[in-house]
């Protein structure tokens, strides 16, 4: 499911910080917007995902053309794919290879998680 919600950005002297109005306790921040925007997404489902874990109401979201904001703020909208995340979370999985080829993967600097997802994607999806 698909939620988007309204921020509040607010600029200081050494970066920016961002609040939710409709969220309890959810803010972040950034040195840039680029970063405080791609915290926010974060910070978002997090809180979401505790409401839905908790079995909490969720929050209707604000009219952001209600939302007000001093010279130093401006408001925008963070949209977050809550099935997407939900389903983010790494799990560890032991392997047993050979040695020879454990040895070799690790003389190219090889990223073996990397591999695998890759390999059970490219098999789940033929």
């Amino acid at each position: 499911m698909v939620y988007i919600y309204p921020a509040i950005v607010h600029y200081e002297d050494d970066g920016y910080w961002l609040e939710f109005p409709d969220l309890p306790d959810t803010y972040t921040q950034g040195d840039t917007i680029e970063e405080v925007m791609t915290n926010a997404v974060e910070s978002m489902e997090l809180t979401l995902l505790h409401l839905l874990e908790t079995g909490e109401q969720i929050p209707q979201p604000s009219n952001i053309q209600a939302l007000t904001t001093d010279t130093d703020s401006f408001t925008t909208l963070v949209q977050s794919n809550i099935d997407l995340a939900k389903h983010c979370t790494s799990v560890k999985k032991t392997l047993t290879i050979p040695q020879w080829l454990n040895d070799r993967a690790l003389s190219e600097h090889l990223n073996f998680s990397q591999i695998l997802q890759e390999a059970l994607i490219k098999k789940l999806t033929m």
